[in-house]
């Protein structure tokens, strides 16, 4: 047991670690191939903060733990919504992060909330139909997907706008090829971790009893959080809170288009495989979403604590959910 724990947070540390270098080169190479900040972001930006999900997941999917896989995507968007709400919190001297100057990104949080309604939808469904091995949920959410691409691109451009000269500065101290080769060497860590995490995580959840759910929900998706929680902190330190924000909501977006990835690693639909814990998940993330998209939007900026709209009410829904996932999961 004590050895599966020191494998989990060494891999886990070379995941974070180089998570954490993927976000930041990602970001540089775009703007050394002229893709424009809006362009990177959706593209590199949104691959690099998901790869360490994609990855972890799909291996998984191959293993058939179906429940680590999926518990792992569910798990990172609450707590990248934790992320987002203690962040508010560390900020509240220079202003309120969730107010109306970021209303823009309520367009991606509705994304966001839509995808992740439809995997909470094919999960109480329990739909098998497949094509190729993709199941009917996971057509769903890339058609979804496809069809908001365009809206979320002139969201993301309009929010990449307002980033600092200071990193404009940041960016032109480093050429394309060191850019290039950060970008490729981060790649490969992610490459080489990643399966031997999902092994080992799987391995833990049967040595603990404490099943897939779980240690995929909140251990595994804590560590794959973690890189978006280190590159929304430094885009706030660089007073990007656009950026920050849209990383955050990004992130979940394309963590709901993965469940295609776990479908073909798999060979089946896999939503219809899981057990119904994940739909309290997935529900949480939704109504967590809504109280954030709110708090973007509520102009009032004294509030009033845990009935208003706030990151406190987040932290507070964040922290129930998991409580459920850990009760539910359990008897599961």
């Amino acid at each position: 047991m004590f050895g599966l724990i020191l494998e989990f947070l060494a891999e886990s540390a070379v995941i974070v670690i180089a998570g954490t270098f993927l976000v930041r080169y990602s970001d540089l190479l775009g703007e050394r191939l002229k893709m424009g900040r809006s362009l990177a972001g959706l593209l590199l930006l949104a691959i690099a903060t998901s790869l360490p999900e994609l990855l972890v997941g799909c291996h998984a999917s191959l293993l058939g733990a179906v429940d680590l896989a999926v518990g792992d995507l569910l798990g990172s968007s609450l707590f990248n919504l934790l992320i987002l709400a203690i962040l508010d919190l560390a900020t509240r001297t220079r202003g309120r992060m969730l107010n109306r100057t970021v209303s823009a990104h309520a367009l991606s949080a509705v994304t966001s909330i839509l995808l992740t309604g439809l995997v909470l939808m094919f999960i109480l469904l329990d739909v098998d139909w497949s094509f190729y091995g993709v199941g009917a949920g996971s057509f769903a959410i890339a058609v979804a997907y496809l069809f908001s691409l365009r809206l979320v691109f002139f969201d993301q451009q309009f929010s990449r706008q307002q980033e600092t000269d200071e990193f404009e500065e940041a960016v032109e101290e480093m050429s394309l090829p060191r850019a290039l080769t950060g970008y490729l060497l981060a790649t490969g860590a992610i490459f080489l971790a990643a399966p031997r995490l999902a092994q080992t995580s799987d391995a833990l959840a049967l040595e603990t009893g404490l099943g897939g759910t779980i240690v995929g929900t909140i251990l595994v998706a804590l560590v794959t959080s973690l890189p978006e929680a280190t590159t929304t902190f430094s885009a706030l330190r660089l007073g990007m809170t656009d950026m920050a924000i849209g990383n955050i909501l990004g992130s979940n977006t394309f963590n709901m288009v993965i469940m295609i990835g776990l479908d073909l690693s798999y060979g089946s639909p896999i939503l219809s495989s899981v057990t119904s814990v994940h739909a309290i998940t997935a529900a949480s993330v939704m109504l967590i979403t809504c109280v954030a998209t709110q708090g973007m939007l509520y102009r009032v900026e004294q509030r009033i604590w845990l009935i208003e709209p706030d990151a406190f009410l987040m932290i507070l829904l964040v922290l129930g959910a998991l409580g459920l996932v850990v009760s539910l999961g359990g008897v599961a």
